[in-house]
């Protein structure tokens, strides 16, 4: 075959699996895989109790050795089934589930970066830090009431793209918890072996026109109109007014609203959902090349098999960053 699927540490269940799908996307953070498996006899059985360590590895299309693919994984889910023949259907998540699924607080200084909370976040959870990528932008600081880590995280990500930083989402690898910039993979596959490809083209989400606002004043008690630091335009002639109007406490000059207006400014959103013979390897926030244009993925959803399928949803740079990292 070309997964495998192990169990605890050793435990090969590979020839009880009948079907692998995993999915991962921008906006979840732990990578998240279905097996379904058939058993044959149950006195040799094992344990499958959510909470156990296991991991799912595979071999690329283009390669010969196995990869890990959700390496660490746990159960989180376990449904048997028994008409003739038992089945058991896993749901399995990467060890970022946590951070997903659990909530604290936090005050953090200002001047400290994405990086260095994360490292706080991974070190309070238990989840060991792979290798460390310096987001260098430093942020304002946060107050965190009762949300999860994994909101947090992502503010703080959020924060570090307007802010002028590179757009980065969290994954776990074998290694441990990272920080991957999107489109930064170092090899980009080109899709061309296409089984089906949609496009879709609309004016939801687009920005046309966008007004940044100073932090709300006061003059005797009296509530003012918020000073507008700066108002820009692109594309209204051909696509109408499409404002937003966008009020932040971090934005003190022109200059920085000016920048900051731009970054939202978008015309028609342009997707693609493309379909093709998998390539288990890559990842949400990884680029592909789609008839010559370089595509940031932001969903993967996969088929493993011998062939197996992918579906791959795919936008723009610009678009992602508007999409995910500003609203």
């Amino acid at each position: 075959m070309s997964y495998k699927v192990i169990l605890n540490t050793n435990t090969d269940i590979t020839p009880m699996v009948e079907s692998i799908s995993m999915r991962d996307a921008l906006d979840q953070i732990a990578y998240q895989a279905n097996v379904r498996l058939a058993v044959s006899s149950a006195k040799t059985l094992p344990d499958f109790t959510p909470g156990t360590p296991i991991r799912v590895s595979g071999v690329p299309f283009d390669g010969k050795d196995m990869l890990p693919l959700l390496n660490p994984g746990v159960i989180w889910e376990a449904e048997s089934t028994n008409s003739g023949t038992k089945r058991i259907s896993l749901t399995l998540y990467d060890r970022m589930i946590y951070l997903e699924k659990s909530e604290d607080e936090y005050l953090f200084p200002k001047d400290q970066t994405a990086t260095q909370r994360l490292q706080k976040y991974a070190k309070d959870w238990g989840i060991t830090i792979g290798k460390s990528v310096d987001t260098k932008i430093k942020l304002a600081k946060a107050v965190y009431r009762s949300q999860t880590i994994f909101s947090m995280l992502f503010a703080d990500l959020k924060e570090t793209a307007k802010s002028g930083g590179a757009m980065y989402h969290p994954r776990m690898t074998s290694r441990g918890l990272e920080l991957f910039e999107l489109g930064s993979n170092t090899k980009v596959y080109e899709l061309d072996a296409l089984i089906d490809v949609a496009q879709m083209r609309t004016l939801e989400g687009a920005v046309t026109k966008v007004k940044v606002l100073a932090a709300a004043e006061s003059s005797n008690g009296k509530e003012v109109p918020s000073k507008i630091l700066t108002v820009e335009e692109k594309g209204t002639k051909e696509l109408g007014t499409l404002q937003k109007v966008i009020s932040d406490d971090q934005v003190k000059t022109a200059k920085a609203a000016k920048k900051l207006a731009q970054s939202y400014l978008t015309g028609i959103q342009e997707t693609f959902t493309v379909t093709a013979p998998d390539i288990n390897i890559i990842r949400a926030g990884d680029a592909v090349m789609l008839s010559k244009m370089k595509l940031i993925v932001t969903s993967a959803s996969h088929d493993l098999g011998d062939p197996g399928t992918m579906t791959l949803e795919l936008a723009t740079e610009a678009s992602v960053k508007r999409r995910f990292y500003l609203d």
